[in-house]
Order: structure tokens, then sequence, then C-alpha cells
């Protein structure tokens, strides 16, 4: 069987910008150490394989992959997978569709908008995110991304570990200079990964470029061969958790 398949740049308006993905499509024959091997091939920090649903009522199922393993929810494989089937579909041309998406972690509806030629989606995570105990050492977080101890932290918030599907340790840092100087630091990197399961680090601060903007954020994975994610979808909804944790949210 033939498998045709997409390079897509998700989370941009731009080409070359954003965040990259392959896409596979026709892939019901594919083992699953053929999809690793191709994974690896791309060597893109994800590559997602759409299959024929389980339940006709829903639009694929999908597998994503690493270059060195699957996980089983990611966000820019699931935004750029249903805005491309959303694309290929004859009765969407403007206005909004539901593209349904059976992934390992559990059914992610999406919602692909088109107007003015601007195209947007938005989907609800297939679980919700949770706090995960882990022992987290603010000395060894500093050192893993090389600041300063005091460097970690700001008002109610700390290092925290958190699950929804993948896990993802959230760091957040005192100000922007410290999280443009931030980098993964071997092999204290490593064993601070190790220790607590993960192998994402997604540092954040408060403010942005846009007066309307929260937070800003970095998200590194040198373990899964990624090392700095351009933007990452599944600890971005995470965070939803670690700021829900660490401060009171507006209504």
């Amino acid at each position: 069987m033939r498998h045709p398949f997409h390079i897509l740049d998700v989370f941009t308006t731009r080409p070359f910008a954003g965040n990259p993905l392959a896409v596979v499509l026709n892939a019901d024959d594919l083992a699953t150490d053929e999809m690793q091997a191709i994974a690896r091939e791309f060597n893109l920090s994800e590559t997602i394989f759409v299959q024929g649903p389980d339940d006709a009522s829903n639009s694929a199922k999908v597998r994503i992959f690493f270059p060195n393993g699957e996980i089983p929810f990611a966000g820019h494989p699931t935004v750029g997978c249903a805005v491309l089937l959303a694309s290929s579909r004859e009765d969407f041309r403007e206005g909004s569709i539901e593209i349904r998406l059976e992934e390992r972690a559990g059914l992610v509806p999406v919602r692909v908008s088109r107007r003015g030629g601007l195209t947007e989606a938005m989907f609800t995570a297939p679980i919700v995110p949770r706090e995960v105990a882990a022992p987290i050492d603010i000395d060894d977080v500093a050192r893993m991304i090389g600041v300063d101890p005091a460097d970690i932290g700001f008002d109610g918030h700390r290092p925290r570990l958190h699950r929804a599907g993948p896990r993802c340790l959230h760091v957040p840092v005192r100000s922007r200079d410290v999280l443009a100087r931030a980098r993964p630091v071997e092999p204290v990197w490593s064993d601070v990964m190790r220790r607590i399961e993960t192998d994402q680090g997604y540092l954040y601060t408060r403010g942005g470029d846009a007066a309307t903007t929260a937070f800003r954020a970095r998200m590194f994975a040198p373990t899964a061969m990624t090392p700095e994610d351009p933007a990452t979808g599944s600890a971005t909804a995470m965070l939803a958790q670690q700021l829900l944790t660490s401060e009171r949210l507006a209504e």
C-alpha cells in the first residue's frame, strides 16, 4: 500500500516557522516498528499516522511518535492532523467543522474553523491534567537548566509535574531574562527527568510580546531527540492545572 504524507507547519501563519509535523496517511497496514522507523527517518519532533477509525462516527484513529518512542497524546500533531483532514473535505470551505480523532489517550474532538483564509483549531484534551507527586528539588531543577536556585519560582508558582497522557515538568522562572538564558544541562537534566519519569520540561514566566499575553514559555525535550520544541500543545494544555494550583484564576 502507498502511504502519502504531508509536512505541515503548525502554530504559525508562515511557511518554515512554528512546529513542523509529518502526517502519514493510509497507515492501517503499518506495524508499530515500521511507524517508529518512519518517525525516526523524518526526525521531526512528532510524526502522526492516520488510520481508519474503530468507531465509524469518528474521523480517524491516529498514533503519534517521537523519533524514539510513541506517545498517547500530543497537541501539535492533533491540531495539524485535524486541519489537514478538514481541508481535504469537499464540504468544508468556510465556517467550522468537528474532526474526531481516536488517540491512545482517548477521543479528541477538534473544532476546525476557517474564515477569510485563516484556519484555526481548538481541541478538547482527552484527559484532565492532574498533578503527579514527584521528588522535585529546587537546586536540581536550577542546575538542570543552568540558572540559580533563586531564579526558580515566583509568587505562588513552583515546579510541579503534571500528567494528561504524557508527563511534563512545569518550571516557573522569575523573568524573561532567565527564560532566555535557560538551557538543558547534562547530565543533571537526564538524571532529574529519569527520576520523575518524563522527558519534557516546560519553562514559563509572566508576560510576553503582546499586552494581552499572560505568559511566555519554552519547552525542552532533548532526551526525546527534541532539543527545543517551538510550540507544544499538550504541555500548554497541562499548564492550566499548574496555573490553577499556583494562583487564583480570573472567573
